[in-house]
């Protein structure tokens, strides 16, 4: 087999664990997940990310109290709104995915970053004191719509440029270090809540102005920018990775061999015409487009399987996944943090504690868990182990869901979000940055990862007209069948700890020759 490492690749003798990190490598998380270096622990852009897809919770407890005098959202415009990231970020994950492998990394990175910025500052143009509430509503789900292709554009591109410049044996690790700050991210978003919420208490709770709370949403959802601008520049100005310039020598190849072997006359008969002695011409003829090369590279089974694989898990994942945590105030509810006792101001307190308490308990520790046991252990086994014990703590939860107690309650709650974390969520976003080759990795991250927002926008408009018509208890049936099924598609997919794809693609590339 022809090798093929990266640009890291003098760290590969490394016998230190993988999750203890080189300067560079610290650099690159910097970069791939947040700012600078020097701002790591505040400023990721994944945080950013997850800030942005999960603030939209306590974003609409407060737009109750603004615009319905504290009844309930529409249940039609509500889950438009909370889906509306999603909507973006499949649109958003496609177009980045494929631009990324047809133009390069350097070309289109950052580029996702500034439509996150952009569609930030028009959601907080929302006029609340002109506009209809419905049309409030509508307004923010636009623009969240625009965010999320942004937000959705950051999925493949951060996972390929950590990927294409990862010493391989610790490629997992960083990308499990680089999708953790969702867990940071859901952490923060709550902590400023509450920072921001306590400074209006005079005003909202002694004063009795409770229309303050739309100064309040806004400060939570504009914090998100501080990150944003702060890893553009670095992101602008990221070289091209060595990785991904050699998989276009080898995409040469691979033109060359098609052509050589697919029966394709018509192409033939251009090149004679244009004539050996013109390279030029010769080239042009050669040279498929892209998603030609996409499209023949997985018209193959052995190549298809794995997409498949990496899609439908994703996908599954994410409608038991986003079903949860975009409708937390089901679960808060349970264990008496729902915020249906006291002054406006003392609800939506209780609600961000809630918030606070669950993140905690096992969203941030399954992250961890997994950075630091997935070269150890695989990613095919965190994934399936995870997908079966989520999909066990869901079958507690509906089976006992209204005679749990509070303590019962919780302490499975936040089992489920640990295995969530410490099993699928995480190996999900890791697996197509791993077992594709660079010449279609970031286009297959980018298909995969949209195949999971598809889940996570039929949870976020199913969930509460389902759960109002058969009950949250059959709802968690449906999420245990999602699980089951996750770690049965989870067996197409090959262990990739340890695996260069691009060594794969030269072994069959050379195979094909002969």
């Amino acid at each position: 087999m022809a090798s093929k490492r990266s640009n890291l690749a003098s760290v590969e003798g490394d016998n230190r664990p993988p999750y203890y990190l080189t300067y560079t490598e610290v650099k690159l998380l910097g970069i791939a997940g947040g700012a600078s270096v020097h701002h790591i622990l505040l400023n990721d852009t994944l945080r950013c990310i997850a800030y942005d897809l999960f603030v939209i919770n306590p974003v609409a407890t407060m737009l109750q109290y603004r615009l319905y005098g504290g009844h309930a959202l529409p249940a039609g415009l509500q889950g438009f709104m909370k889906a509306g990231a999603n909507i973006g970020s499949v649109i958003g994950q496609f177009l980045f995915g494929y631009l990324a492998d047809a133009l390069g990394r350097k070309a289109i990175y950052g580029k996702e970053l500034m439509l996150v910025i952009g569609a930030t500052i028009l959601c907080l143009t929302t006029p609340t004191g002109s506009l209809s509430p419905n049309s409030c509503l509508i307004y923010l789900a636009v623009f969240r719509i625009i965010l999320g292709i942004g937000v959705g554009g950051d999925y493949p591109m951060s996972a390929s440029i950590t990927s294409d410049r990862a010493a391989i044996r610790k490629r997992g690790t960083m990308l499990a270090y680089i999708f953790s700050n969702q867990g940071w991210g859901s952490l923060a978003g709550s902590l400023v809540t509450i920072v921001v919420l306590a400074a209006y208490k005079h005003v909202m709770n002694d004063e009795g102005k409770t229309s303050k709370v739309d100064g309040v949403w806004r400060i939570v959802v504009g914090v998100s920018l501080i990150p944003a601008f702060g890893t553009l520049y670095q992101r602008l100005t990221l070289p091209e990775s060595d990785r991904f310039k050699e998989s276009q020598g080898q995409a040469q190849e691979v033109n060359e061999i098609q052509l050589q072997h697919s029966g394709n006359w018509a192409a033939e008969a251009a090149a004679k015409k244009a004539g050996q002695h013109d390279a030029y011409a010769v080239e042009v003829v050669h040279k498929e487009s892209h998603f030609q090369e996409f499209l023949h590279y997985f018209s193959e089974w052995r190549h298809m399987k794995l997409l498949i694989g990496t899609s439908m898990c994703w996908f599954l994942l994410d409608i038991a996944f986003y079903g949860i945590n975009l409708n937390q105030n089901v679960v808060l509810q349970q264990i008496g943090f729902d915020g249906k006792t006291g002054t406006p101001w003392e609800k939506l307190f209780k609600v961000s504690t809630g918030n606070i308490i669950i993140t905690v308990l096992g969203f941030v520790p399954g992250y961890w868990a997994t950075v630091l046991l997935i070269e150890k252990l695989g990613r095919k086994w965190i994934q399936i182990q995870g997908f079966l014990l989520a999909a066990l703590f869901l079958a507690i939860l509906a089976g006992k869901f209204t005679s749990l107690s509070k303590p019962a309650f919780i302490v499975c709650f936040s089992l489920l979000q640990f295995f969530f974390n410490f099993g699928a969520n995480t190996t999900t976003y890791c697996y197509p940055a791993e077992v594709f080759p660079t010449r279609f990795k970031a286009f297959a991250h980018g298909m995969s990862a949209a195949a999971g927002k598809a889940g996570a926008i039929i949870s976020a408009l199913a969930f509460n007209s389902l759960s109002e018509s058969i009950g949250t208890a059959k709802v968690l049936w449906i999420f245990v069948a999602c699980c089951i099924a996750g770690a049965a598609f989870t067996l197409l997919l090959p262990e990739v700890r340890g695996r260069d794809p691009d060594e794969i693609l030269a072994w069959e590339m050379a195979e094909g020759a002969q």
